[in-house]
């Protein structure tokens, strides 16, 4: 418990030192209102890469319904704070957006989560079609295919940045407990887990369940940034492009999501002058990637706290020795 204390506290030391660099480079006027905005898209990005990379990666589960929570998320929000347009009001609608995700992935995942493979794939894309389509009819509720706009901006890059290493602080801290574990064990062999008594259901819907909230909360995020919400940004397309970040990063590993929607998040800004030859250069610069490097930029690699600090226990261990003989 007290060295997960020490891990935990050296993560955000870390992400203080990042938070710091960002905060001089703001006030220092080095970005401007287009890098912003590329940055505040990384940031959530990487929470909805790293919720998808537990449940593909980590449980093994093929998910193509992450953009219906996020636009649970992200209308959830929108209508409370449009309602009530102060920051209590944003706030009650990420509690109550990630409320609505967990208990409708709770409800899907324990029936869906029994399909594997393509089935499952199918029966997610499904799920976030069918969720797409409700907000498009419930006019009275989410203005239908108009969408909500005029909202206030209560999430900025700071908001953005903390809601990111909680995601990930939270994510990793499940991956390394007894719980991560047994979903670890689903994903390398489910019949053999189960044999062993692993409830392989429970993990894999607790995966799915958090995947779901964690892309609620980016919904949350995207539509206050935005200070709109159209039904058209949470189609089948936006599944893919998260799909493409955990793939491009290196299936189970958090550290390659991470990697990744930086990555594609500068390569995005860079090739903005590119105009309608943009989309062709990124689509080509990941299947070159995918070519030479098929198992992701860091494939499953992590960065290790732990595995730095056992580093230098090992050199002091060994000084220790060498003194003493």
């Amino acid at each position: 418990m007290k060295k997960n204390l020490k891990y935990n506290l050296t993560w955000l030391a870390i992400a203080a030192v990042i938070y710091i660099g960002l905060f001089v480079l703001y006030n220092g006027g080095f970005i401007n209102l287009f890098t912003d905005s590329i940055i505040a898209n990384i940031g959530i990005n990487i929470i909805l890469a790293v919720g998808l990379n537990l449940i593909i990666g980590f449980s093994g589960q093929f998910s193509l319904g992450h953009a219906g929570f996020m636009a649970i998320g992200a209308y959830t929000a929108a209508i409370l704070t449009r309602d009530n347009p102060t920051f209590g009001g944003f706030l009650t609608g990420l509690l109550v957006g990630m409320l609505v995700s967990g208990a409708v992935a709770l409800a899907v995942g324990i029936p869906t989560l029994r399909l594997k493979g393509d089935y499952l794939a199918i029966a997610t894309l499904g799920i976030s079609e069918i969720i797409r389509i409700l907000i498009i009819n419930l006019r009275g509720l989410t203005n239908g295919p108009a969408g909500i706009f005029g909202l206030p901006q209560f999430s900025n890059w700071q908001v953005i940045f903390i809601m990111m290493v909680l995601s990930v602080l939270i994510v990793s801290n499940f991956i390394h407990s007894g719980g991560g574990r047994a979903t670890l064990s689903v994903r390398e062999d489910e019949i053999a887990a189960e044999s062993m008594g692993v409830d392989t259901t429970k993990y894999k819907v607790t995966a799915f369940v958090m995947g779901a909230v964690l892309a609620s909360v980016a919904g949350t995020l995207y539509a206050s940034y935005q200070q709109s919400v159209f039904p058209q940004d949470y189609g089948f397309m936006k599944s893919i492009d998260i799909l493409i970040i955990v793939v491009f990063g290196g299936i189970g590993s958090t550290t390659g999501a991470i990697v990744s929607a930086i990555v594609l998040g500068f390569l995005n800004m860079y090739l903005q002058d590119f105009g309608n030859l943009r989309m062709i250069i990124y689509a080509l610069a990941i299947i070159g990637i995918m070519i030479f490097k098929p198992s992701g930029l860091l494939g499953t690699w992590e960065f290790s706290v732990k595995r730095i600090f056992d580093k230098f226990s090992k050199k002091e261990d060994d000084s220790d020795a060498s003194v003493n003989n």
